[in-house]
């Protein structure tokens, strides 16, 4: 018998937490044991039993959510999954609670809404699902009932391959993807970059804005200029373009001998939008050997495929190890498909990337 992600809800909406009950109830794998309208009755249940999982609430009453998660985090480590409603302040807030150790942040599902509480729904059970695997040791301190959604492949976002030989460029470009754990995962790899490092496009796996609060967060500590992409942008050297959450996917294309992104509309694809796959199919058809892969923490096989597809084309390809990932899904998947050159830890992974630079 498989052992339930036991959760525990914690919002200060009724009706919040009804729908999240009914959201994550619906997976025969998830099992909601409670419910709290704030932190201080959710201290009480935590001490008479401690669930795998806790979804957090932003802004509640007594006590905001990011004070109450600081306290969790310092005293007592679990896994927690923060919950907003889609604004500007909330996704800058969100930052923070990242920081504080969130392992992921999802959108308060809207009431109602039928078409896009299915789509919400089928992300909430995911990310919960990737906080239950992170070992609480690895913790920053301070299928389901509904019918799943088809399994796309990026082959329903990226158009039909170009016959002719790729004109060859000395320029590399640098393709990461990501997922649970990887918002702190990229911050120390990017702020150890120095300014005049490749050209980088970066799927990480989160809600619409968030992306653009993150890259923000992330500008104002690297020495590399970061920004959320948007359609055409240019990639350069020094410059890393993170992939907008929500509706689009974002592909690299090639321009002469520079390269660019394209941000467009498409369905899920690896049950993901952005897509990893997505990022890494488009670069081995459009850079080739010019490309770099990379994959990171991450629950679940987005990118593996796209991966494989790199390492074929003649790109140099890495993956995260098990150590010094949060959840060792996505690299795990792409080492088994054949697809990885090395497997290094998280804090050597900007080493690799200027050393494929300085073999160029």
């Amino acid at each position: 018998m498989i052992k339930k992600i036991r959760v525990l809800i914690v919002d200060d909406s009724a009706s919040v937490r009804q729908t999240l009950t009914a959201v994550l109830s619906a997976d025969p794998e998830i099992e909601v044991i409670g419910t709290a309208n704030d932190p201080f009755m959710a201290a009480r249940k935590i001490r008479d039993d401690v669930p795998d999982v806790i979804t957090l609430d932003v802004e509640m009453p007594q006590m905001d959510g990011i004070t109450f998660l600081r306290k969790l985090m310092s005293q007592h480590p679990i896994p927690v999954v923060m919950c907003s409603s889609l604004t500007e302040a909330g996704s800058q807030t969100l930052m923070q609670a990242l920081e504080a150790g969130a392992v992921d942040v999802i959108l308060k599902p809207k009431i109602g809404a039928a078409d896009h509480l299915a789509e919400c729904g089928e992300r909430i059970r995911t990310v919960v699902k990737s906080a239950a695997r992170a070992p609480v040791g690895k913790l920053r301190r301070y299928k389901p009932a509904d019918a799943p959604s088809a399994r796309l492949t990026a082959d329903a976002v990226l158009p039909p391959p170009r016959a002719g030989a790729m004109a060859k460029t000395t320029e590399m470009v640098v393709c990461v993807g990501a997922s649970t754990g990887g918002t702190e995962a990229l911050r120390e790899m990017l702020e150890a970059l120095p300014a005049n490092a490749p050209g980088m496009v970066i799927v990480q796996h989160m809600p619409e804005k968030f992306t653009a609060a993150f890259a923000n967060r992330l500008n104002g500590l690297c020495a590399v200029e970061i920004k959320e992409a948007a359609d055409g942008d240019p990639v350069l050297r020094g410059h890393v373009l993170i992939a907008p959450g929500g509706e689009k996917h974002t592909l690299l294309e090639r321009r002469g001998a520079r390269y660019q992104v394209s941000v467009r509309t498409g369905p899920l694809v690896s049950r993901h939008r952005p897509s990893v796959d997505v990022l890494f199919r488009s670069a081995a058809r459009s850079a080739g050997a010019n490309a770099m892969g990379v994959i990171m923490t991450g629950m679940g096989d987005d990118g593996a495929r796209g991966m494989l597809e790199m390492h074929e084309a003649g790109a140099f390809t890495l993956a995260q190890d098990e150590a010094t990932s949060v959840v060792f899904g996505m690299p795990k998947e792409a080492i088994a498909r054949g697809g990885v050159d090395r497997i290094v830890p998280l804090e050597q992974i900007a080493r690799e990337i200027l050393a494929a630079d300085r073999r160029r």
